[in-house]
């Protein structure tokens, strides 16, 4: 799957969850997903604590982790 069809997954609505960001719609936060996998759960066991979500679902909430904080600090 490529990066635009992985960032496509997550979603904001300024309605749903504060706006922050979320998987497809739903009311699962991309932040749950990260913490979840920080706290060292693997991948398969929250795809079955949580079966409407989707292997893309996972690598979608890292990918948009990554490109949210990539990116140039210039120094004032």
């Amino acid at each position: 799957m490529s990066e635009s069809n992985l960032l496509a997954r997550i979603t904001t609505d300024p309605d749903q969850c504060g706006g922050r960001p979320c998987i497809r719609g739903m009311r699962i936060l991309v932040a749950d997903v990260l913490e979840l996998l920080a706290a060292g759960e693997a991948a398969e066991e929250i795809l079955s604590e949580y079966p409407y979500l989707e292997p893309e679902d996972i690598a979608a909430s890292l990918l948009y982790a990554v490109r949210q904080i990539d990116h140039p600090v210039v120094a004032a």
